[in-house]
């Protein structure tokens, strides 16, 4: 696989230095791991290693093998899931500034709800905490039948929609993609903007991410994605390397504006891990909203638990993070705040569990500084 170094120094922070390994060091584990764990000569990978309130870059192989285009910190990926932390990140500041309650049913926002049964008890903080109870079919694997709604449809399923009477509301986790649909649209109806400009409003533009977007899908199944970002789209390939759909390719079973998936650059990602470790100067409010967001407040399993969005796992050390990914894209992103480390991870190769990269290159960079101090 060809790699493409660059370690470039940037979001730097001032603050006192701790015991860190050094780039060479940082590049020796992030390439190990990418390299064994990738296995393709056709994909590629570009990671981002937040350390010492600065962060790191790593390029690995093809944007498009085709055209042999290579992996930059700048190219385009789908986010897939990942996009989850950038809402949560957003309610939790609308919540934190008094425009809405973690509290407020979304029926209380979306009038075709409100002569509903069991889904006017839904509450936004319940939908980014997946404890709401509510799911549809394809939620989960094997994410058969192949159902999609248009907003008519899906708000026609939703006052139908019956909770599991065992289901405890706040405290029992189910993973529900459709949960931040509806939160979407309550949003959007709260507001009275699509879902996408009030994301760009009120945090994207204020972190300063010019390369994340929430598009439109177009008729050729790709983003509406301005040309300019456009042309730095990967290509996705399969979990065995066949390109699947095209650069800026959305999939999803809903069919209504603000339902697509985030695109975004590792630059971009990676300043955002930033504001979630809190090095960067941003608003005291989205500082606040911030931290209230990796609060664990469900169990999922003995060994971690689900915050706004993040998961919260206990191996050697807390760590914080969120996977995303498709059949033609893997991301990661997640972080350890006791020792202030994080990582970005974004693959152009689809079925891969992003978590076994960004753990073990966190835990070996953990016990890196340990044998440091």
């Amino acid at each position: 696989m060809r790699l493409i170094t660059a370690f470039l120094l940037a979001l730097i922070v001032p603050g006192s230095l701790r015991a860190a390994p050094n780039d060479a060091q940082v590049g020796e584990i992030v390439a190990d791991v990418m390299t064994k764990r990738l296995q393709s000569d056709v994909a590629g990978a570009a990671v981002g290693v937040r350390v010492n309130s600065r962060t790191l870059f790593f390029n690995f192989g093809w944007a498009n093998y085709a055209s042999r285009q290579g992996i930059t910190s700048d190219s385009l990926f789908n986010l897939g899931s990942v996009g989850k932390v950038f809402d949560a990140t957003l309610l939790s500041l609308l919540a934190h500034r008094g425009e809405v309650s973690l509290d407020d049913s979304v029926a209380k926002y979306i009038h075709e709800l409100q002569e509903g049964g069991d889904v006017r008890g839904i509450t936004f903080g319940q939908l980014v905490t997946f404890t709401s109870g509510f799911s549809v079919t394809h939620d989960n694997p094997p994410w058969w039948p192949a159902v999609h709604y248009t907003l008519p449809e899906f708000l026609r399923h939703l006052r139908g929609w019956k909770i599991d009477e065992k289901h405890r509301r706040g405290k029992d986790y189910i993973y529900s993609h459709s949960g931040f649909m509806l939160l979407h649209v309550a949003l959007e109806r709260r507001f009275g903007i699509p879902y996408a400009k009030l994301l760009e409003d009120r945090l994207l533009g204020p972190l300063d991410l010019p390369s994340t977007i929430l598009p439109l899908i177009g008729e050729d199944a790709t983003g509406n994605i301005p040309p300019a970002l456009k042309e730095r789209a990967v290509q996705g390939y399969s979990g065995e390397g066949k390109p699947i759909g095209k650069p800026g390719d959305m999939q999803g079973y809903y069919h209504w504006p603000g339902t697509g998936q985030m695109f975004s650059s590792l630059r971009d990602t990676s300043r955002f891990l930033a504001a979630h470790l809190l090095e960067l100067p941003i608003d005291p409010a989205l500082a606040h909203a911030i931290k209230l967001t990796h609060q664990e407040v469900a169990p999922i399993e003995s060994t971690h638990g689900q915050a706004q969005a993040w998961e919260v796992h206990h191996p050697h050390w807390p760590i914080i993070d969120k996977n995303g990914g498709l059949n033609n894209t893997t991301s990661y992103i997640g972080f350890i705040p006791k020792n202030r480390l994080g990582i970005v991870i974004l693959m152009n190769r689809g079925n891969l569990n992003g978590r076994d990269f960004g753990h073990d290159i966190l835990l070996r960079l953990s016990r890196a500084e340990s044998a440091l101090r």
